[in-house]
């Protein structure tokens, strides 16, 4: 180029070649952009795109195929779980008319390492989301010990990195609800009187209210700063094992059945989730307050995993629990390897106490303990993998270490 680079401008905001830092030159002669306008350009674009995205709404196919990716099993869950979400954001998005669109909350019903928790966090993921887990059973009244019931919105407020609008389109879960409906675990379905008051402080919320808590967390007090949230667009999911009252369910159903309703469930047999039957009634009479069951539109039985379904659970979602160790051994420069027989002893311990899927990473840490120990100085050794077999996980046996070939096992 014969001309003089001072004579060179950016063609947008006409900075010359020594105001800025680079100036890239176009296809045609004579046109140039800065590195500032560049980045000016580049945010714009940004904030655009996630202006969109705030107002994205995933269809139920996507939400299905995403869970699909990490939930092993619960087809019929994911896919009424999909539908529920779906129309809560589309609600959310929803321009105001004669119409007012309910919200859909959920309750998930179903034994424990069924996959209640890990279906609501992985929603909450594909979503982007804001997301609170609670357990029930340390959700307290305000003035009691323990968790007030307006805590779940303060954990859920610093989830979303105190942007309170974030906040108030995220998601809660609450863990364990039918510990706050039953005196007991004994077979008998009777009320816990001391539960309902968390029961009506949730119902406040789950109906949506301003919530006046202090933003760090904590005590009220007159000196504190106070935010105030909505809840009214907060998606609430409840979950719990709900222990015998698929018993109850059952009876009920026969006794519909001696009365000339044969056919609605001569399909039903041993083997049926009587979870999937829920009613209204049921869930009074276990002890939820009839007004909170109320608020609960969407109901969802989850099936207890077969053994089939643990073993893919270990090794087939995209964030399964064998991947993770394979990746923290691989920061190690080692392999970890397990054989199928390793992985069948893993789930036979896990059903034999009756924990289900959450059983599975305390198997496998326990295992993997005093390899771990020692596994920053495998390399060194000359160590390239780990092969965890049947024995290692029944007789506590040593796994077996494959050696390079530059050192080989003494």
């Amino acid at each position: 180029m014969n001309q003089n680079t001072k004579d060179f401008i950016c063609s947008f905001c006409y900075k010359t070649r020594d105001e800025v830092k680079k100036l890239i030159q176009g296809p045609d002669k004579g046109i140039f952009i800065c590195d500032e306008c560049i980045v000016l350009s580049f945010n714009i674009i940004q904030e655009e795109e996630s202006e969109i995205n705030d107002h994205y709404v995933y269809t139920p196919q996507a939400i299905y195929d995403h869970l699909d990716d990490h939930v092993i099993g619960q087809e019929e869950a994911k896919k009424v779980l999909a539908v529920a979400v779906y129309n809560h954001y589309k609600r959310i998005n929803h321009i105001a008319t004669d119409i007012e669109l309910d919200k859909s909350n959920v309750l998930l019903l179903g034994p424990s390492g069924s996959g209640k928790t890990l279906l609501a966090s992985t929603i909450a993921k594909i979503l982007d989301v804001p997301f609170a887990i609670a357990d029930a059973t340390t959700v307290t009244e305000a003035g009691y010990v323990g968790d007030d019931v307006e805590n779940l919105v303060t954990k859920l407020l610093s989830a979303a990195d105190y942007d309170i609008e974030r906040a108030e389109k995220g998601i809660i879960y609450v863990d364990e609800i039918d510990k706050k409906s039953r005196k007991s675990e004994s077979a008998n379905i009777t009320r816990d009187v001391s539960g309902e008051g968390v029961q009506q402080a949730l119902l406040k919320m789950i109906e949506g209210a301003e919530v006046r808590i202090p933003p760090g967390g904590g005590r009220k007090h007159p000196q504190s700063e106070i935010v105030e949230i909505n809840t009214k667009d907060i998606l609430f999911i409840l979950g719990g094992a709900f222990i015998d009252l698929e018993k109850h369910i059952k009876k009920r159903l026969n006794k519909t059945k001696s009365i000339g309703f044969g056919a609605i469930i001569d399909d039903i047999h041993d083997d049926t989730n009587y979870l999937n039957f829920v009613e209204p009634d049921d869930l009074v009479e276990y002890g939820l307050i009839p007004e909170l069951v109320g608020r609960i539109p969407i109901r969802i039985g989850l099936n207890e995993l077969t053994h089939d379904q643990l073993v893919k659970v270990l090794i087939e979602p995209k964030n399964s629990i064998i991947k993770q160790f394979q990746r923290l051994f691989e920061m190690d420069n080692v392999k970890l390897e397990f054989t199928d027989k390793a992985y069948e002893e893993i789930v036979k311990l896990c059903i034999d106490t009756k924990v289900g899927a959450r059983g599975l990473r305390s198997v496998i840490e326990s295992t993997l303990l005093d390899v771990q120990f020692n596994l920053p100085n495998y390399e060194k050794k000359g160590i390239e993998k780990v092969v965890i077999n049947e024995d290692t996980i029944t007789k506590q046996q040593e796994p077996f270490l494959v050696y390079g070939k530059k050192q080989q096992k003494k």
